[in-house]
């Protein structure tokens, strides 16, 4: 049996409507210029509807590897020591494995996510890495005050990209240069798992100014944030900063682009389409003034003492994500079925032809080598589940719910370090209600029809509640929902 070569690419943060093979996004009238993705998609099998499972950055990771919906009983936290993951498996099957990594939570404070794999490379200094002790107080853009956490962003990333002269000292150049030497010193040793991890695009957004050039309104006289508060945007950024913050985040995904390029391209040059399969995604998406918000959640700094942490719904342009699967048996296509990240693994390990079935996710070999294209009846897309008014975004069909659960605390307090490893105290978002969206016709999820279709509603929520019972939720999370 043939043995492939499996990659996985993933490119934090990446908004599946700023990829050119999903959507011509416009910027300040400027389509988002991704031509290498583009290129490689047209190699591969694109999937439409392919959404985040556990949410965020943390925990999807751990999907990808363990093949589970974490978020279903573990916070954002180290990988756990005994539990079984993609890395270890296949290499059991005598793959060499590798991480090649400029993420930083998944790394840093001891988290572990490199553990099983036979080497790894840490590109250091994004967001709060601790890599650099100089210049001590390089120089914000704007006020601080209109950044998410400015002691840290200006202690550790600001440092690490003081240091920068020319684009290959970016974190894209840098990732994907290590990625290209490793592929060329390994590409004939024998089979391997290649993981390569982009933080870009997420922010800060720092690109070189010639990619913010293609995008921003040259007369623009506003504040330029290049990692702003996670909030919303009236009475925080005028309409015309929120647009600059589009054109600073699609400069950065041009970024990624074009070093994500050399990766693609060093695949072809040493001859490993034949015999390789690569799967190119990301986390989730970020809102970019949608809905009234920038970010992905609601977050405050408020001194050592007192940071908050607030979850939203994960409208579409966050839960639904971008998934690019090339495999050299399967010509260029579109892919309906519903695909979540907790299928990755279990989907290698039976190409592969070892099945992996002590897991969560799904193969979905026959989608991709078969002439099937269904495999999930619906996706569930949420954060750790255990805590206040956390939302649920369910998606089946034309219809996409947020299903909030109304478990009580009971003064419970809880620590929660998602979205950037530093410990918030989680809080229900005041403003959280289940809602539901009608795609079809309206794709933007701009009017409420919960109250036109509660037979719907009803029949989504049975659908949560059977789906965290399968996944063995605890009873007392399970009620949330149910009551």
């Amino acid at each position: 049996m043939r043995k492939l070569n499996y990659i996985i690419i993933i490119s934090d943060t990446l908004r599946r409507d700023f990829v050119s093979c999903y959507n011509t996004m416009k910027v300040n009238g400027r389509p988002v210029d991704t031509r290498n993705i583009a290129e490689f998609a047209e190699k591969c099998a694109v999937f439409d509807n392919a959404y985040s499972a556990s949410f965020p950055t943390v925990p999807h990771r751990h999907d990808v590897m363990a093949g589970t919906y974490s978020a279903t009983y573990t916070p954002w936290a180290p990988l756990h020591q005994g539990e079984p993951v993609l890395q270890v498996m296949i290499g059991q099957q005598g793959y060499t494995t590798m991480m090649v990594c400029d993420e930083p939570h998944i790394l840093e404070n001891g988290f572990n996510y490199q553990r099983g794999f036979d080497g790894f490379e840490w590109i250091r200094g994004q967001e709060h890495d601790r890599w650099k002790t100089s210049p001590k107080a390089p120089p914000f853009k704007s006020d601080p005050s209109l950044y998410r956490n400015p002691p840290g962003l200006q202690t550790m990333h600001m440092r690490a990209r003081a240091h920068w002269h020319h684009e290959e000292d970016t974190f894209p150049a840098r990732t994907a240069s290590c990625t290209c030497e490793w592929l060329e010193e390994n590409y004939n040793e024998g089979p391997f798992y290649l993981y390569v991890d982009f933080f870009d695009p997420h922010e800060p957004w720092d690109a070189p100014r010639w990619y913010v050039d293609k995008y921003a309104d040259p007369g623009f006289k506003g504040r330029e944030v290049d990692y702003p508060l996670y909030a919303k945007t009236a009475g925080y950024l005028t309409p015309e900063e929120v647009e600059h913050c589009r054109a600073l985040y699609a400069a950065e995904v041009t970024l990624v682009d074009r070093w994500v390029g050399r990766i693609f391209d060093k695949v072809d040059d040493l001859g490993l389409l034949d015999n390789t399969m690569i799967i190119f995604t990301t986390d989730h998406g970020f809102l970019l003034g949608e809905h009234g918000f920038i970010g992905k959640s609601f977050t405050s700094y408020q001194g050592p003492a007192k940071h908050v942490l607030r979850y939203i719904p994960l409208f579409e342009e966050i839960n639904h994500i971008p998934l690019l699967v090339y495999h050299p048996d399967v010509k260029p296509c579109r892919k309906q079925a519903i695909v979540q990240p907790p299928d990755f693994a279990p989907t290698i390990m039976d190409i592969e032809g070892h099945p992996f079935l002590a897991c969560q996710g799904l193969s979905f070999k026959e989608v991709l080598l078969g002439g099937s294209d269904h495999h999930r009846g619906f996706a569930a897309s949420f954060p750790f589940l255990a805590g206040p008014g956390i939302p649920v975004s369910v998606v089946k069909d034309r219809w996409f719910a947020v299903l909030v659960s109304r478990r009580e605390q009971q003064g419970q307090v809880i620590v929660d370090k998602a979205v950037d490893g530093l410990e918030k105290t989680l809080e229900p978002w005041e403003e959280a209600r289940d809602m539901l969206f009608d795609l079809r016709e309206d794709p933007r999820q701009q009017q409420d029809v919960s109250a036109q279709h509660p037979d719907v509603m009803a029949a989504m929520k049975r659908d949560l509640i059977g789906f965290l019972d399968e996944m063995d939720v605890e009873k007392d999370l399970l009620n949330g929902w149910k009551d």
